[in-house]
């Protein structure tokens, strides 16, 4: 589909295909905005664009965000599109499973963990900040729990999301203009979570979708820059 961007927002989540960014791109999708969205598995990332097109317009773009030459290409496709009001750095890495002690964990995984959850993020913002600047846009990293609470075993994806928390925090101040925020969603039904328990039941989380509404309250009321909790905005996060 040929996206027209001009009479609507535009809006770029990482980690698109499933879980919360999917769920995100339904929610943006209901509000009338275009989409770009990324994730790394192409047939994942069709099947959930075919799902969001009879909505708005939505470009997918297979690829990983560590990649310096798909972060070119996400801009590549912002510039060609004129505007950007919003980018969601949603894409995370968790991991081995099970989750690895600091003391033994592989130092090649640790490295992929910040490179996904912590690098990447800031160098799409990076890409893109002409285009965010000139639309006072909104950028939002997905954070946890785990980058404020030490838990056994979290404390490499957790040390990661803590460094995004800060960088997030930073980038705020460094351009007032825009809203930038960190925001944990509590925890969620999704593949990830389930990988940071395995063979464990998480059927009593919440599913993804159940966060929309906090997330559209944010991007509405659009608070100081800073870290926020989704439970802050809408008492829809229960499940």
């Amino acid at each position: 589909m040929t996206p027209e961007p001009a009479n609507r927002p535009v809006a770029l989540i990482t980690g698109a295909s499933a879980g919360l960014g999917l769920a995100l791109a339904h929610g943006l999708a209901d509000r009338g905005w275009a989409l770009v969205i990324n994730a790394r598995g192409a047939d994942a990332l069709k099947d959930a664009a075919d799902a969001l097109a009879d909505r708005t317009d939505v470009v997918p773009l297979a690829g990983d965000v560590t990649d310096p030459q798909h972060r070119a290409d996400l801009a590549d496709a912002i510039e060609e599109l004129g505007r950007l009001d919003l980018l969601i750095n949603n894409a995370s890495y968790l991991g081995p499973s099970p989750l690895q002690a600091l003391g033994s964990a592989d130092l090649d995984e640790l490295r992929r963990v910040y490179e996904v959850n912590v690098l990447a993020p800031l160098a799409l913002t990076q890409a893109l900040l002409p285009q965010l600047t000139a639309a006072t846009g909104v950028v939002v990293n997905i954070s946890s729990d785990a980058a404020v609470e030490a838990y056994e075993t979290w404390g490499g994806y957790g040390s990661a999301k803590a460094a995004l928390d800060h960088a997030t925090r930073v980038l705020g101040q460094e351009h007032p203009a825009l809203a930038v925020y960190a925001v944990d969603p509590g925890d969620l039904r999704t593949a990830m979570h389930q990988a940071a328990f395995p063979g464990e039941d998480i059927s009593d989380r919440p599913e993804p979708a159940t966060v929309v509404p906090a997330f559209l309250a944010l991007l509405d009321q659009r608070p100081a820059s800073g870290r926020y909790r989704a439970a802050e905005f809408t008492p829809a996060v229960t499940p």
